[in-house]
């Protein structure tokens, strides 16, 4: 596989997708270059969103394609906003909207343990009867407030004790070795190897 269609219009998650596809020689190509629209995401887990973003852009571009779906799952609020986080404060999405909304909906909170969770769904062609499926998470905690002008979404309040700063605070090679989206794309990078 020397093609491959991210089906997202995320810049954050595509930067993180050609930074970590790149040294394989995989040509990385963005739905928007192809013309190809956002797929629906009605389902309430997150495998069954990718699963159908992948298949969309597949069908659509005929080419083998790669969707994630990712979110921030905090213990205190029964794993919320988990797969509504790019959209948890409204529509349009909106990463300030959604960042005030979360410390907002925390205040007052001790428990603030948070984690990542990211699935990643390859499929070859459209109607891949075995898609590969990887999934990732990454545990930290939501901070009383931001800090750090890097990632995107809820970076800047993604506090990592072990590092002692925000996921916002972390450079590009560091964030590509630990996060979630990481953690997962090293499990289908070995699939894909078997």
């Amino acid at each position: 596989m020397n093609k491959l269609v991210i089906a997202s219009n995320n810049a954050g998650k595509l930067r993180e997708f050609q930074h970590m596809l790149a040294p394989l020689g995989i040509e990385v190509l963005t739905q928007s270059q192809l013309g190809v629209s956002e797929a629906e995401e009605p389902h309430c887990t997150f495998i069954e969103n990718a699963l159908a973003k992948a298949r969309h852009v597949s069908k659509l571009s005929g080419l083998p394609a790669l969707a994630d779906d990712s979110g921030i799952c905090v213990d205190a609020l029964g794993g919320a906003p988990g797969v509504i986080s790019a959209r948890y404060a409204g529509e349009p999405k909106s990463d300030r909207r959604n960042n005030d909304k979360l410390l907002q909906t925390l205040q007052g909170v001790t428990d603030r343990r948070a984690h990542y969770y990211c699935v990643l769904v390859l499929v070859r062609h459209a109607d891949d009867p075995q898609p590969l499926i990887a999934e990732g998470e990454w545990h930290g905690e939501i901070a009383q407030e931001e800090r750090g002008d890097g990632g995107f979404g809820y970076d800047p309040m993604f506090w990592l004790p072990e590092f002692g700063k925000m996921s916002a605070e972390l450079s590009h090679d560091e964030k590509a070795q630990i996060s979630h989206r990481a953690k997962a794309l090293k499990v289908l990078l070995a699939k894909l190897r078997n």
